[in-house]
C-alpha cells in the first residue's frame, strides 16, 4: 500500500529537477535565517511555502500536454481579462495597480500571466505547425505585447519584462527569423539608448523608471536616496571577497546597512557572507536547474512542449541574470525576487508552477517511449 503511494507520488517527478530545487532550497533557509537576523519564525514560514510550491509543482506534474494544451487559451483569455479588470477595478498600494479584490482575498493577476503567456504561446506555434510564417510570428507577438502592457501600464517593470522575456523565448525557440532578431536588436539598442538619457526616457517610462535608470548610470548622485540600495549591494558583494564573512557574520548584513535583505537584496547577504566561491557554487545550481530544463526540452516529443520547456527554462534565467544584475548595479531595480531564494510565496510557487510543467513534459515523453 506504502510502496503503491509513493510510487504514484513520484512517478511524474524528475529527480534531477527535483534534487537541484532542494539544493537551492537548503540555500535559502541557511541565507534567509541570516537575513532576517536568525528569525526561525520567517525560516519556518520558508519552510511552509517550499512545502506548498512542492505540492503546487507536483500537482502541474500530473497534468497531460493535451490538457495543457486545451487550458492554454482560456488561461491566457482569463488571464488578460483579469488584467483588464485591474485596470478598472484594481486596489492601488503604494502608488502602483497591481491586485484585485475578490471578496476573501486580493490576487495579483499579473502573477497567473508567468504561466498562461508561454502556455499560450506554445499552442500556438503548435497548432500552426504545418503552415507556420511570418503572419503568425506578428500575430504571437501581438498577443504577447496586449498582456505586457496592460501589466506595464499597473505600472510594474519588472514583471512585465520577465513576461515578455518568457514570450520572445518561445518566439525565439519556434524559429524567428535572424534579420528579424537584428532588428529587434537594433531597436533594443535605440530603446537603451533612449533610457539612458533622461529627456528622452521621460516621454517613454514613468518618472521613477527613469530615475532608476539614472541611479544604475550613477548611484553616487543620490547617495542616501535612490542610489543606497545598489551602493549598499554593491558593497557587500565586495566585501565578501574570494571566501566571505562567514555566515552570520556579515557586517552591511546584520548592521542593517542592506534594505531588503530577506527578499529583492538577500543576493547580497549571500555575497558578503560567502563570498565569491560561495556566488559560484549558487549559480552552478542555477545553470543545473537550466540544464536540465533544457534537456527536457530537446527531448520533448511535440513543438508544444519543447517551445513550452525551453521558455521555462530560459525564463528562469531571465529571473536570476535581473535580481543578481540589479543587486550588482549593472542594472536598474525593478523589484525582481532572486529566485527560490528571496523570502515569500507568490513567486516562489509560480516558479514550481513551472517546474512542474516541465515535469510534465518530460513524464509524456517517458510515456510515448514505453
Amino acid at each position: 500500500m506504502i510502496k503503491t503511494i509513493w510510487n504514484r507520488i513520484k512517478q511524474p517527478i524528475d529527480p534531477w529537477l527535483f534534487l537541484f530545487t532542494l539544493l537551492i532550497f537548503a540555500v535559502s533557509a541557511i541565507v534567509l535565517f541570516s537575513a532576517s537576523n536568525r528569525d526561525l519564525d520567517k525560516v519556518m514560514d520558508k519552510v511552509t511555502f517550499m512545502g506548498i510550491s512542492l505540492g503546487v509543482m507536483w500537482f502541474f506534474a500530473n497534468i497531460s500536454q493535451q490538457t495543457l494544451m486545451r487550458l492554454a487559451l482560456p488561461a491566457y483569455v482569463v488571464g488578460v481579462a483579469l488584467l483588464v479588470a485591474v485596470a478598472l477595478f484594481g486596489v492601488t498600494s503604494h502608488g502602483a495597480t497591481r491586485w484585485l479584490n475578490i471578496g476573501i482575498t486580493r490576487i495579483q493577476p499579473s502573477e497567473l500571466m508567468r504561466i498562461a503567456m508561454p502556455l499560450m504561446l506554445a499552442w500556438f506555434f503548435h497548432h500552426f505547425e504545418t503552415t507556420l510564417n511570418w503572419k503568425h510570428f506578428v500575430a504571437a507577438a501581438l498577443l504577447m505585447v496586449v498582456p505586457v502592457g496592460l501589466i506595464l501600464k499597473q505600472p510594474d517593470l519588472g514583471t512585465s519584462l520577465l513576461i515578455a522575456s518568457s514570450g520572445f523565448y518561445v518566439l525565439f525557440l519556434a524559429g524567428l527569423s535572424w534579420r528579424l532578431l537584428a532588428v529587434m536588436g537594433a531597436a533594443g539598442g535605440a530603446l537603451a539608448y533612449t533610457v539612458t538619457h533622461w529627456d528622452l526616457c521621460i516621454n517613454i517610462l514613468q518618472e521613477y523608471q527613469c530615475r532608476r535608470v539614472a541611479t544604475m548610470l550613477d548611484p553616487m548622485q543620490d547617495p542616501l536616496g535612490a542610489g543606497y540600495h545598489i551602493i549598499q549591494g554593491t558593497i557587500a558583494i565586495g566585501s565578501g571577497g574570494v571566501l566571505g564573512k562567514g555566515w552570520l557574520n556579515g557586517t552591511q548584513t546584520h548592521l542593517d546597512f542592506i534594505p531588503e535583505r530577506t527578499t529583492d537584496f538577500i543576493f547580497a547577504v549571500f555575497g558578503e557572507e560567502f563570498g565569491l566561491i560561495g556566488n559560484g557554487v549558487l549559480l552552478v545550481l542555477y545553470l543545473l536547474v537550466i540544464g536540465r530544463g533544457l534537456t527536457i526540452a530537446s527531448r520533448a516529443p511535440t513543438l508544444f512542449g519543447r517551445l513550452l520547456a525551453g521558455a521555462i527554462a530560459l525564463n528562469f534565467f531571465t529571473y536570476a541574470f535581473v535580481n543578481m544584475g540589479m543587486v550588482s548595479g549593472i542594472l536598474p531595480v525593478v523589484g525582481v525576487p532572486l529566485p527560490l531564494i528571496s523570502y515569500g510565496g507568490t513567486s516562489m510557487v509560480s516558479i514550481l508552477a513551472t517546474f512542474g510543467l516541465l515535469m510534465s513534459v518530460g513524464r509524456d515523453r517517458k510515456l510515448m517511449k514505453g
